[in-house]
């Protein structure tokens, strides 16, 4: 067996309600003040508050920063930064998506020392630690709140990510009730983010390792046998408890054993056209897969026998099957089945497949090299017509 390194998060605490406990994990890490990152439709629908008050009713000192958009911008994570330093809190707690927890992430480390921002961006580029740091997912679809990563946008079209051990949270609670009420396209679109991530992550060419192999497949699982309920019939607690257990998983997963070129052609789309993330990665996802299948077929096939169990035959052929499931999912959730119905410009695929080189710390973690012509290419044939 190859030697590998496998980190995550500290505690994880599931179960409805536990949202309304968190006084006793501040607590435990020795904290009486917080800076609350949320956005600001959360508070608008009313899922924020009776968190907020339950901290305040245990004595702490909350200071809520709810500003977090969609593709969070450096401005938004320097404007959270302020407010947790003038209120001199002890620790960031995020209740939110991806985007909430990633600016938590950035800012507990922020509020710790002081290197500036641009100089954390890459690989364990981080110095110095963070404050103490509770995430709470309200998607089930980025699993941030185990991952060592943060992605930031960085200009009109760019992002750039944080990655470092040192952003795994102290704490990750799921509590499936503060995800009860995500509308279906929510829950489709993360959904599916989360099973590339499992995807990518059993597929990693250079840190796949067996627990990661693990997590993947059981994530797959979970994700692919909720779903469906999850998204149409959105109130049912156990299924969204499953998408929560299955996304968190495929999370720890690819922090160890990271995503590749599904990712690196999804964030183009993020940035040019703003397509949430869980849509590009969806868009492009059949695509890639079949790029892959000369290098991947074995390791897709394995996954057909957690996804399409009743195929049989070579590999090729379940993998193929593997990847007809995935279409067939994605049109039985009403999403997008190709660029053109997402609305990108196919005079704007050369940008983009420029932009997609750009992510080369993805790309090195495919299991098939991808050149400039490929990307060109895997958009080509995800444009449909």
């Amino acid at each position: 067996m190859d030697t590998f390194t496998f980190n995550t998060v500290g505690r994880i605490v599931t179960g409805a309600g536990e949202a309304l406990l968190l006084a006793g994990h501040c607590r435990d890490l020795g904290v009486d003040s917080v800076l609350l990152v949320t956005d600001p439709g959360l508070v608008e629908i009313g899922l924020i508050a009776p968190v907020e008050q339950a901290l305040r009713d245990a004595g702490l000192a909350v200071t809520r920063f709810a500003e977090v958009r969609e593709d969070p911008p450096e401005a938004v994570v320097e404007a959270a930064a302020a407010l947790g330093r003038e209120a001199e809190v002890e620790g960031v707690i995020a209740v939110g998506g991806g985007s909430s927890m990633d600016v938590a992430k950035v800012v507990a480390a922020l509020l710790a020392g002081d290197q500036p921002l641009s100089a954390m961006y890459g690989v364990e580029q981080l110095q110095g630690g963070r404050l103490p740091l509770i995430l709470v997912p309200t998607t089930a679809g980025t699993g941030s709140e185990v991952t060592p990563v943060a992605v930031i946008t960085t200009g009109e079209t760019t992002k750039a990510g944080v990655s470092s051990a040192t952003l795994l949270p102290d704490v990750a609670v799921l509590d499936a009730d503060l995800t009860l009420g995500l509308p279906p396209s929510v829950t489709a679109m993360t959904g599916v983010d989360a099973m590339v991530h499992a995807i990518e992550a059993y597929t990693s060419r250079i840190k796949k390792n067996p627990i990661s192999d693990n997590l993947a497949r059981s994530a797959l699982g979970l994700l692919s046998g909720s779903i469906r309920t999850a998204v149409h019939d959105g109130r049912q607690r156990e299924p969204r408890a499953a998408m929560l257990l299955g996304a968190m998983q495929a999370g720890q997963a690819f922090a160890n054993a990271p995503v590749a070129a599904v990712h690196a052609l999804a964030y183009p789309l993020g940035g040019h056209y703003h397509i949430p993330h869980g849509l590009s990665n969806s868009l492009v996802l059949p695509a890639v897969l079949r790029f892959n299948l000369s290098e991947a077929a074995a390791l897709y096939a394995e996954l057909a026998s957690v996804l399409v169990p009743a195929v049989a035959g070579s590999d090729e052929a379940r993998a193929i099957a593997m990847i007809e499931y995935l279409e067939s999912l994605i049109a039985d959730l009403s999403l997008p089945a190709t660029l053109a119905d997402a609305g990108v410009k196919e005079d704007s695929l050369e940008t983009l497949a420029q932009d997609a080189m750009l992510q080369q710390r993805l790309l090195v973690n495919n299991p098939r090299d991808v050149a400039y012509d490929d990307a060109l290419a895997i958009y080509q044939s995800a444009f449909g017509g």
